[in-house]
């Protein structure tokens, strides 16, 4: 049996990590969730996942910041990130692509759209 890709969710509104939560426990993935931008980092190191679906506008730590780290970490740094966010402005867009994000997406987006973008990243089979 293949070894189930792990997915960190990085959210601080209860019901996207909720959704968020659901849609990737339907596609067979572990999923883990954090927050805010602190416990992001822990969960990341304690459980060094496949993917993050980063949320910017976050307690603690944003997600710019989140990703940055992310990236000055050799242990982490290939780790796919899609930044989730509700500010879909070029400037941000370009910001998170420049931090390093692999992809960006605009809240609301459909969950189709989301699992295709996850799989790819991860070199799934859609």
């Amino acid at each position: 049996m293949a070894v189930k890709k792990k997915v960190l969710i990085v959210d601080d509104e209860p019901n996207s990590v909720i959704s968020l939560e659901f849609l990737m426990k339907r596609e067979d993935f572990e999923v883990f969730v954090a927050t805010d931008g602190e416990a992001a980092l822990r969960q990341i190191a304690e459980h060094d996942p496949d993917l993050i679906l980063l949320d910017i506008m976050l307690p603690k730590k944003n997600g710019f910041e989140v990703c940055q780290e992310l990236r000055a970490d050799p242990a982490h740094a290939a780790t796919k990130v899609i930044m989730l966010t509700a500010k879909g402005r070029d400037t941000e867009v370009a910001k998170g692509l420049a931090l390093g994000a692999d992809a960006y997406m605009t809240k609301p987006f459909s969950t189709r759209d989301l699992v295709a973008r996850v799989k790819n990243l991860l070199g799934l089979a859609a």
